[in-house]
């Protein structure tokens, strides 16, 4: 009895993480594809179509810059106070900023004051989803079964996937509205409110995780002063992947359609086919690296994005459906390789007293140098040099740095 009711707890957990990412992600998702299709045209009208792009994607790349902040705040009161308490206070931010964001008037209506209550409303999302990654993670890898830490970590990044599928089905089925720009846009921010359905679960039928209990309570200050190195090149190693995700599911979408003429809703289906295959390649590289260890597979990866970058966008500006998605379908492979196991290998490298901090921290950090402003970049590097191999460059950069990061990681476990 004491067996069931343990494996009850473990997949109660697990199912707890994976949805707290799928609707923070899903939240946060949203507005980076609302941002390639509609807001520069709802919040910026007075731009040109690559200024207003631009201006969307800069929007979009605010909310990058402060999850640090959002990882920094998150992470004191993680290792202070507890995991799920900071989980639960993440949920409820999002929730209420997403919402927010879906009944804000247009430029139309309020004039100025409509972009600034936007970029502010973005910002509260990027706290949130800063302080978010690192509770569904630790929930997911503390409480993993013995020899299973990679397996159940992947299921905060699968939620991540689902979150992206969702927001792309989204937006495919509501382009096709006549109200698209006008209102039908704002439909998928209005489910923010069902996020406190899961704070609510999350708060009453989960505890808190072994190891935190059995820890002691740490400051910012100290993952800063003692485990520095670490956070930097852990965030160094993952800022390819970010750059390279937010390039397909973001950049792409707006370079396909407004640059190369393709069909809008085909690219979002071949977003969504994509993802759908990620979501057994994410647990599967996890799960691998269960037994061969992290930094391998992680690795494996890193290496696939450096080759695979120029063959992409050589397949991507054929302008056809089936090479975007080979491109794309490639790309995510390797990209699986460094999520799947990237949840455990961060957990893995700091103690508990301080690994809610530490690792998201190093997370947030690659987002910033890595995520964000991705898709921003990839405007001004197509708009500037005329091709898509500029692009391809930045993403093998990014590959090399990251390869020199991991080759320094220390890791206490597998």
């Amino acid at each position: 009895m004491l067996k069931q009711a343990t494996t009850t707890r473990h997949r109660r957990v697990a199912v707890a993480a994976f949805l707290a990412s799928t609707f923070e992600w899903f939240d946060y998702f949203i507005f980076g594809t609302a941002a390639a299709l509609v807001l520069g045209e709802v919040f910026f009208p007075s731009a040109s179509p690559v200024a207003g792009v631009l201006a969307a994607f800069a929007t979009f790349a605010v909310g990058f810059v402060v999850r640090p902040v959002g990882a920094a705040i998150a992470g004191h009161m993680g290792d202070r106070y507890g995991r799920k308490p900071t989980l639960v206070v993440a949920l409820v931010a999002m929730g209420a900023a997403t919402t927010a964001i879906g009944v804000t008037p247009s430029y139309a209506t309020i004039g100025i004051a409509a972009p600034v209550v936007l970029v502010v409303l973005r910002l509260v999302q990027g706290i949130a989803v800063g302080a978010q990654w690192g509770g569904a993670m630790l929930l997911a890898t503390e409480y993993a079964p013995p020899g299973k830490r990679g397996l159940y970590g992947s299921f905060v990044q699968v939620g991540v996937v689902v979150g992206v599928v969702l927001a792309n089905m989204s937006f495919a089925v509501l382009q096709k509205v006549d109200g698209f720009v006008e209102w039908a846009w704002r439909i998928p921010f209005l489910i923010g409110p069902l996020v406190l359905v899961l704070a609510w679960f999350i708060h009453t039928r989960i505890e808190e995780t072994p190891e935190f209990v059995k820890s002691q309570r740490s400051p910012v200050r100290e993952v800063l002063r003692h485990h520095r190195r670490t956070v930097l090149l852990a965030g160094g190693s993952f800022a390819v992947h970010l750059a390279t995700f937010y390039i397909l599911i973001t950049g792409a979408l707006d370079y396909t359609t407004r640059k190369l003429g393709m069909d809008r809703a085909s690219v979002l289906v071949v977003t969504m086919i994509v993802a759908g295959a990620q979501l057994v390649t994410i647990p599967l590289a996890a799960r691998i690296s269960d037994k061969v260890g992290r930094v391998r597979v992680y690795t494996v990866g890193i290496v696939g994005l450096l080759v695979w970058a120029v063959p992409m966008f050589l397949l991507i500006d054929t302008a056809t459906i089936a090479g975007l998605l080979v491109a794309q379908l490639v790309g995510a492979t390797f990209l699986s390789c460094i999520y799947g196991p990237q949840a455990a290998l961060f957990s893995e490298l700091f103690k508990p007293e301080v690994r809610y901090t530490g690792a998201s921290l190093a997370y947030q950090i690659a987002s910033v140098l890595g995520g964000g402003l991705a898709p921003f970049l990839m405007v001004l590097l197509l708009e500037s040099t005329g091709t898509s191999m500029a692009v391809a460059g930045y993403v093998g950069v990014l590959a090399l740095i990251a390869l020199g990061c991991t080759s320094r990681l220390r890791v206490a476990g597998r």
